[in-house]
């Protein structure tokens, strides 16, 4: 619905007043900004470092936790991904040497993902790449934007969600 689109209520609900002129430009400009930023930040470190978005942010999370493991689920739930998405491509990060899979001791039926050195290096190697690419795609043009209340605003969003 557009700004000039009036808005009907249901039976019993408050009627809701329509996006202004400058919120739905947000709105619009915002989802293509969710559409676009993965696909450029993705291209650029497939193009510079044959490694895609997905296969960094496994590393990158693993890099961040103590003793740089991570039981298999929430490895999948921080990557935003399924179980069975993030199995696949636990396999082909320990086929290139990346990570190890070694079962969980508090439950045997579950596994963590562990970061090798190999990993490690390879992370750190494609580091440059992506941090020019998210400066490039995304803080180069935010300019004198409020970064402290501009990554507020989203944590809210996300807790809202």
């Amino acid at each position: 619905m557009s700004a000039t689109t009036s808005s009907r209520s249901d039976e019993g609900s408050p009627a809701l007043a329509p996006l202004s002129a400058e919120e739905e430009a947000v709105m619009r400009a915002l989802g293509r900004f969710l559409l676009v930023m993965p696909r450029a930040l993705d291209s650029d470190l497939m193009r510079e470092q044959r490694m895609s978005a997905s296969e960094y942010s496994v590393l990158r999370h693993l890099s961040e936790t103590p003793g740089q493991l991570m039981r298999m689920s929430e490895l999948a739930t921080a990557c935003d991904m399924s179980l069975s998405g993030m199995t696949r491509l636990a396999a082909k990060l320990e086929s290139l040497g990346y990570l190890r899979r070694i079962r969980c001791q508090e439950d045997a039926r579950g596994a963590n993902a562990v970061l090798t050195e190999k990993g490690l290096a390879r992370l750190r190697e494609a580091w440059p790449t992506h941090l020019a690419s998210v400066r490039r795609h995304i803080f180069d043009h935010l300019g004198e934007l409020d970064l402290d209340r501009l990554a507020a605003a989203f944590n809210a969003m996300a807790s809202d969600a």
